[in-house]
């Protein structure tokens, strides 16, 4: 079974980066599509961000896209999420999430999933 650990969190000022690391464990990370999604306090967890298992094809939610990255290095088993121009409105517990086949936006495809890392942007 696969395990994943997200880090990188923290707290930073309006304009500001972070980059976020999501570790993967116990098997071959390049057979996964994977994805990260947020969930601010109060709301529905949401997509930001999914990149498939070859190429650099990758997909973003619409408000993150030109400030949000998503990358991944299958030889260090770890995907990546660099954000910058951060806004409060991107406050939220970040998770990477994986599946076995093509990235979707959707989080009800995906079976595993990383405890979250908090992401807090003041203004």
């Amino acid at each position: 079974q696969v395990q994943l650990v997200e880090s990188g969190g923290g707290l930073v000022q309006t304009g500001g980066s972070l980059r976020l690391s999501c570790v993967a464990s116990g098997r071959t990370f390049s057979d996964y599509a994977v994805a990260w999604f947020r969930q601010a306090p109060g709301k529905k967890r949401s997509f930001v961000a999914a990149h498939g298992t070859i190429g650099n094809r990758a997909i973003y939610e619409d408000s993150v896209k030109g400030r949000f990255t998503i990358s991944r290095n299958n030889n260090a088993n770890t995907a990546y999420l660099q954000m910058s121009s951060l806004k409060p409105e991107d406050t939220a517990v970040y998770f990477c999430a994986i599946r076995e086949t093509w990235f979707t936006p959707d989080s009800a495809d995906y079976n595993i999933w990383g405890q979250g890392t908090q992401v807090t942007v003041s203004s």
